[in-house]
């Protein structure tokens, strides 16, 4: 009978050091190094978990619990979970709501309300997804980071030189009318 601990000692009958593992050929097992690339940094809040103040990190997010106040991921993913109730103003790079979000919402990537999810409150990010079913109510400005920079300088331009910069004086202005942006 065949034992495994005789065929790998050497004849000499002293203990044989152990062998590195033989290489693998590559999809032929899982890979160590894959695993540890989908265990990236992510931190989760659980359903019971409440937390009223600033939330700040540098990981990606998903939160399941409450949180009430300001929420700062400004480089990583938020993930507001099925369970999520979040009261807070949200800035992260990308945000996808599953739950439910009351304040203000702004990324630097994207915005992704999913089925059952909801915002009430303003987004501003370059890109916006809404899936049916969603529910959001506020606005959305999806201007990208260099549009509002160069606008001064188009505004520049349009204006003619011969226009007055000076008020209009108040008689010009109807009763009851009110002077914006002059």
């Amino acid at each position: 009978m065949w034992k495994r601990d005789e065929a790998v000692r050497p004849a000499s009958g002293q203990p044989a050091a152990p062998q590195p593992p033989a290489p693998t050929v590559a999809g032929a097992s899982p890979r160590p190094e894959t695993s540890q690339h989908m265990e990236k940094d992510i931190v989760n809040i659980g359903k019971s978990v409440v937390i009223k103040g600033e939330l700040n990190g540098s990981e990606d997010l998903t939160i399941e619990g409450h949180v009430e106040g300001t929420i700062q991921l400004r480089d990583h993913v938020l993930t507001i979970g099925p369970n999520g109730k979040i009261k807070a103003q949200v800035f992260a790079k990308a945000v996808i709501v599953l739950g439910e979000v009351t304040g203000n919402v702004t990324a630097s990537d994207k915005v992704d309300i999913r089925d059952n999810g909801s915002v009430d409150g303003d987004i501003v990010s370059p890109r916006v997804a809404i899936a049916e079913g969603a529910h959001f109510r506020g606005s959305v400005d999806m201007q990208r980071k260099a549009v509002p920079a160069q606008q001064p300088k188009a505004d520049t331009k349009q204006q003619p030189a011969s226009q007055p910069t000076t008020p209009l004086p108040q008689a010009s202005v109807p009763a009851g009318a009110q002077r914006v942006g002059v």
